[in-house]
């Protein structure tokens, strides 16, 4: 098979579908690889480093879709390489569909086989293609929270861990799952008091093992959420339901009696966002007021560390491009049933329940497709 990487071009991101040493693997496997000029050059990979792992360099995006029968990228394809995309070709990528009905509509209409990585699999009930990417939004979104909580970028002047004498920032995490144990994590490390409120009482007593009585775990209710974000310095949404539009947890009024110069961070915001006041922005610029509390909801936030995402990235997805080149997605579908819950759009046909759901479409089981 032919796999095509374009360069991606939504706003400051500098992530690539596929590293130099998975080039390698795939042509080790018999399949050629094409790959734009310079597509790998956010992650300080040059147009000779893939040469060398045996890819071929296309000039122009245009060659690589025309001649791919896979792409291979990270972010969902903006409304330009939307019209590249031709019937029966492959699409492997984060889709993000529920939120997003342009897109959906422009991958129904360009009858390609979209499989996005965020709503495949494991046998644990997991999501292995997000996961990654969560880990590192789960760290950065304490990372960027505190830097928005500095006076000069709007927000209260706390510092995470305060100092002797004076006390660290009260950090709120909504979700337990993986971006909010990521979120954690870092809070923890950089000295600030931490809440984490989840609706899973076996999350949250994995969580009180994990990081003992100095994490505040909390049973989530609409009181509980009230309560605390109320209380908080900086919020972060790490809610998620897979494939579907984010619950919205904390509505207007609520953001209204928040804490002047508070911040919040919505990771879910590639689902929709659990703000009600989120909208998406980007690393150009990250940040807005509403009722004068700082709102961060950059969409691709893993895109400001590209080459510590995209190594993470392939390192999960490698498997599956494997598979998928090798067999042909039709039989690695049938062969795996984690991989076929990927499988969103199918030559016009919406193939993700609640994608379908939430956007109206009909929707058609992924096994009566294949």
């Amino acid at each position: 098979m032919l796999i095509g990487v374009p360069k991606e071009i939504k706003n400051h991101e500098y992530r690539v579908g596929l590293t130099p040493s998975s080039v390698r693997e795939l042509v080790h496997h018999g399949h050629d690889v094409i790959i734009e000029s310079n597509a790998g050059v956010g992650i300080n990979c040059s147009d000779t480093d893939y040469q060398a792992a045996g890819a071929n360099i296309a000039g122009e995006a245009s060659e690589v879709f025309e001649k791919a029968g896979m792409i291979v990228k990270v972010k969902e394809p903006q409304a330009g390489e939307r019209k590249m995309l031709r019937e029966g070709q492959i699409l492997f990528t984060y889709l993000h569909l529920a939120p997003d009905p342009d897109q959906a509509k422009g991958l129904v209409e360009s009858g390609a086989v979209c499989i996005a990585y965020e709503t495949v699999t494991d046998s644990y009930g997991g999501l292995p293609l997000l996961k990654p990417m969560s880990e590192v939004a789960g760290r950065m979104a304490i990372q960027a929270g505190a830097h928005c909580l500095e006076k000069e970028n709007g927000g209260r002047g706390v510092l995470m861990g305060g100092v002797p004498g004076v006390a660290p920032a009260d950090v709120v995490v909504l979700g337990g799952g993986v971006v909010g144990t990521n979120a954690v994590l870092m809070a923890m490390g950089m000295g600030a008091h931490v809440t984490v409120l989840d609706r899973s009482l076996k999350r949250l007593e994995e969580l009180d093992l994990q990081f003992g009585s100095h994490l505040n775990t909390i049973y989530s209710t609409m009181g509980a959420i009230e309560h605390y974000t109320q209380e908080a310095d900086l919020v972060i949404g790490a809610v998620l339901v897979p494939g579907a539009e984010a619950p919205k947890l904390v509505d207007a009024e609520l953001v209204r009696k928040m804490r002047r110069g508070s911040v919040l961070a919505d990771v879910a915001i590639d689902q929709g966002g659990c703000f009600e006041t989120s909208r998406p922005t980007t690393h150009a610029e990250p940040t807005y007021v509403v009722d004068e509390v700082v709102h961060y909801c950059v969409a691709n936030m893993p895109g400001a560390v590209p080459r510590t995402s995209t190594f993470a990235l392939n390192n999960a997805t490698l498997p599956y491009t494997c598979a998928l080149a090798d067999k042909g997605y039709q039989q690695a579908m049938k062969d795996d049933e984690n991989l076929r819950a990927g499988l969103n759009i199918h030559a016009g046909q919406v193939t993700y329940e609640a994608v379908a759901e939430v956007l109206g479409y009909d929707y058609t089981p992924a096994e009566d497709v294949l």
